[in-house]
Order: C-alpha cells, then sequence, then structure tokens
C-alpha cells in the first residue's frame, strides 16, 4: 500500500522531534521510531483505527501524546495529514488540508 505525507505533516513532525530532542537527547529519534511503528500500523490495518469523519481517521502513538491524522484516496493511498498533538484544539489538524 502507497503512502505520502502532507506538507505541514512532515513540518509536524521535525518540529516534535527537535523539541523532544531538545528535551532529552535520543527522545527526537524515539518521537521519530514511534511515528514510523504507527505509520507501519496504519498500512497493515488501514481502517482499524477510529474515524474522526466520513474520510479521515486517526491512530494514537503509545508512547506520546501524538495522533496520526490520516485519509485514504479511491485507490486506497494513505495520506498522513497531520502529526496531531492531543492537547490542541481538537479541530486544529484541519488547517493543514
Amino acid at each position: 500500500m502507497t503512502w505520502g505525507f502532507l506538507s505541514p505533516a512532515l513540518s509536524e513532525i521535525a518540529e516534535a522531534a527537535e523539541y523532544y530532542e531538545g528535551r532529552v537527547r535520543g527522545l527526537g529519534g524515539d518521537f521519530v521510531d514511534e511515528v514510523d511503528a504507527a505509520i507501519s500500523r496504519i498500512r497493515q490495518f488501514p481502517d482499524a483505527w477510529g474515524s474522526l469523519s466520513e474520510n479521515y481517521r486517526h491512530c494514537s502513538l503509545r508512547r506520546f501524546p501524538f495522533a496520526i491524522i490520516y485519509t485514504r484516496d479511491g485507490a486506497g493511498e494513505i495520506l498522513v495529514v497531520s502529526i496531531f498533538h492531543k492537547s490542541r484544539e481538537p479541530l486544529s489538524w484541519k488547517r493543514n488540508l
């Protein structure tokens, strides 16, 4: 299954990784690894995660307070819309669209 990221989602990963790396050496890399693991779960079971709307789903990271917001197109490609911190205003991820 193919997948990709919206540009704002890539920026969100970089910003969060930089933040965590600034707190504890190596933690930024751990964050990126956790995002990779969650994307692997999404690719394996794309419909297993909670629905936000008809077209968007979210998969929570296990170790960090973030969720991956994603959608699938008609061909089944997964598009990551946001790496969303759960303490943000709940619909702020829509700004990435």
